[in-house]
């Protein structure tokens, strides 16, 4: 779920990348972002701690405000948290990617209806814990981040609905749901920068990567209806553009080694979500 070049950057048609990875980005989005579709085990996500430091550096470095180089005029830190993204996609999907495509895109892969039905349901209980978790602001400033219009809980409601309606069964939350809800909880708690980092790329992601994925699933099991998870009320480039602007508000406020953990955590970010993207192919 990884953020693009620039505001309305372009990139390619889903590709698996290495370690069985899937990222998906799609073209002149507006949010600037895409979706990785990682496969590694949640929990015990295999983090080599010393190249992820790496990682980070180098894109932080490379977009760093200069600001916080002792300089004025610099760029935001959502700008930061977009290039350490997109060093965990492909060449063909952005000029800073890493990863090498290793096998055939998506489009190829045929959906089913209860992979689906899994995917979303876990995804309701996600956004619905992103929600919980900023309207209770136990952290004071994730009150910032309440009723930014981005939030998905009652869309995902309508559409179980409208499955339940078609005489689909609807399932319970599974392990990927409830392992991501689980830890976002725990992380809201222990460490607010890191669990920014997974409100950025949740919420980022499914305005881009995430909507390309929505229209070819719908395509295939759906007979092209678009669900209520991918339409919004109000114009959705101005509705990411003022969450950045609150995400680079608050973090303003943080150390540099406060963003640098913050950054950090994106791999992490990747792993969860792809986990729940990858139920819809299974």
């Amino acid at each position: 779920m990884a953020p693009a070049a620039s505001a309305s950057a372009s990139a390619s048609l889903t590709t698996i990348t290495p370690r069985g990875s899937v990222s998906v980005a799609g073209k002149n989005n507006s949010s600037g972002l895409s979706v990785s579709v990682g496969v590694r085990r949640v929990p015990g996500i295999s983090v080599v701690h010393s190249q992820r430091r790496r990682m980070v550096a180098a894109a932080a470095a490379t977009e760093m405000a200069p600001a916080a180089r002792g300089e004025e005029g610099g760029k935001p830190f959502v700008e930061e948290m977009r290039a350490v993204a997109m060093k965990l996609h492909t060449k063909d999907q952005a000029r800073e990617g890493e990863k090498e495509p290793q096998a055939p895109p998506v489009n190829r892969w045929e959906p089913t209806a209860e992979g689906y039905l899994r995917f979303l349901v876990d995804s309701k209980l996600v956004f619905q814990t992103l929600e919980d978790i900023v309207d209770r602001a136990a952290v004071p400033w994730y009150a910032e981040f309440r009723n930014t219009g981005l939030e998905r809980s009652e869309a995902l409601k309508k559409d179980l609905e409208w499955f339940s309606e078609q005489g689909h069964t609807i399932p319970e939350p599974s392990a990927p749901g409830t392992t991501y809800a689980s830890y976002l909880e725990e992380l809201s708690e222990k460490d607010p920068q890191a669990f920014i980092c997974h409100f950025y790329n949740v919420y980022f992601a499914h305005t881009a990567g995430g909507r390309m994925i929505g229209k070819k699933v719908a395509e295939k099991i759906l007979n092209k209806k678009e669900l209520e998870f991918y339409k919004w009320e109000g114009t959705l480039s101005q509705l990411l553009q003022n969450v950045r602007d609150k995400l680079n508000q608050v973090a303003s406020s943080w150390s540099r080694e406060e963003k640098d953990n913050c950054l950090e955590e994106t791999e992490k970010s990747f792993a969860y979500s792809g986990q729940l993207l990858r139920q819809i192919f299974t």
